[in-house]
This record gives C-alpha cells, sequence and structure tokens, in this order.
C-alpha cells in the first residue's frame, strides 16, 4: 500500500490464545480470518505451545489480539501464564505502543466475561499498548433484532461469545464468530491506520522528560 509516496507494509498482526476445549481456537481462527481480509499477515499461536521464534515474532508484530475463555469469571490459568511471562517485556517496554484487542468465550450468556475483557484490556494496558475496542452497538436488544445480529450479547471493550458448554469446537454461535470476524478486521484497519500515522509522526518510544 502507498501513501503520500511512501511504502506502508501490511500490518503483522498476532492472534495470541488459550483454549481448553477448543471453543476459543475456532473464534482465535476467525478473528485471524478477518484480519487477514483486512489485509494484514496474520500468525495465530496458542499460549501453550509457544516456542522461541513465537515470542520473537510477538516482539515485532504491529498489533496482538488477546483470546481466552472466561474460566470462574476471568482470564484462563493458561493464558495468566503466558501473562506472567511477559513481566520483563513489560519491565522493559518491549511491546510499547503496539496494537491490542481481545475476545473471550463462556457457557454462560454472561458468563463475567467482561471481568475477562477488563484483565486483557489491563494486561496490554500495564505493556502501554493501545486497545482497540469492538466498535459495534449492541445487537438482539429489540423486537425485531436476532440472536443472529453482530454483538448479540452486547459486550464494547472486545469481543464475547457464548458457546454451550457440550457443544463441539465447530457449534461455535456463527454471530460469535462473525463477531470476532469483524474485531480481527477492525484491529487490522486500525493498525495500518497508526502505521500510515507513524511516516508522518513518529511514536513516543519512552516517556516525557518531567
Amino acid at each position: 500500500m502507498s501513501h503520500n509516496g511512501i511504502d506502508v507494509a501490511a500490518p503483522t498482526v498476532a492472534v495470541v490464545y488459550h483454549s481448553g476445549f477448543g471453543h476459543t481456537a475456532s473464534l482465535a481462527e476467525a478473528v485471524a480470518a478477518g484480519a487477514g481480509d483486512a489485509g494484514a499477515d496474520v500468525t495465530v499461536m496458542h499460549v501453550e505451545t509457544m516456542t522461541d521464534d513465537d515470542w520473537n515474532l510477538l516482539d515485532h508484530v504491529d498489533a496482538m489480539i488477546f483470546g481466552s475463555p472466561t474460566y470462574m469469571g476471568n482470564v484462563s490459568a493458561g493464558f495468566q501464564a503466558f501473562a506472567e511471562k511477559t513481566g520483563r517485556r513489560c519491565m522493559e517496554g518491549t511491546w510499547r505502543d503496539k496494537v491490542a484487542a481481545g475476545f473471550t468465550n463462556s457457557g454462560g450468556k454472561s458468563g463475567d466475561k467482561l471481568n475477562t475483557l477488563s484483565s486483557l484490556a489491563v494486561f496490554a494496558a500495564q505493556h502501554h499498548m493501545h486497545w482497540v475496542n469492538l466498535g459495534l452497538s449492541t445487537g438482539w436488544n429489540s423486537s425485531f433484532s436476532s440472536e443472529d445480529d453482530l454483538n448479540r450479547l452486547g459486550f464494547f471493550l472486545g469481543a464475547g461469545a457464548q458457546t454451550n458448554v457440550d457443544a463441539n469446537p465447530d457449534q461455535v454461535h456463527p454471530a460469535d464468530v462473525s463477531t470476532c470476524r469483524h474485531l480481527g478486521h477492525r484491529v487490522a484497519l486500525v493498525t495500518r491506520q497508526l502505521n500510515i500515522g507513524r511516516t508522518v509522526s513518529p511514536a513516543v518510544s519512552a516517556p516525557a522528560a518531567s
């Protein structure tokens, strides 16, 4: 892509997730597909199988989209273990000014998913990343709307999905899949916009002097 005569490469996006039963993995693939639709170079990685090359990739991507099931009202132990491994990067500001977003799934319609999305957003904030919200109005909230609407569960901070606990990974609600695809697409577009802006004004790499 060219902007004002300057070539701006496709944004690089990593979808970084934990999944216990496959439902969140299905959503991660939808997020990745949406980002790819918007022209991003996308990598999907499960936090429990990450290699040194994966960690190196995260240090160099433009954006990360975090995903975790909601267990007991918060991120899963698997995702939290990943988060705690990033302490050195947090202290050194390795991921400063990257773009971030999040998605989650639970068995309950509410399931305290907002707490999980908040935890993901705080995790991103601790790394000084730029959080991108879902960017959708609430669906399925009137007599003429339906559960097939995007954002049918009415989340704004990120994408929230609900899957019956006895459902197979390929039985995630289609509206939730589409909502996660929208999130990936949105993050890729925002990241590209930010990259273009940086061709004019570079990101601040350190706190301003007092």
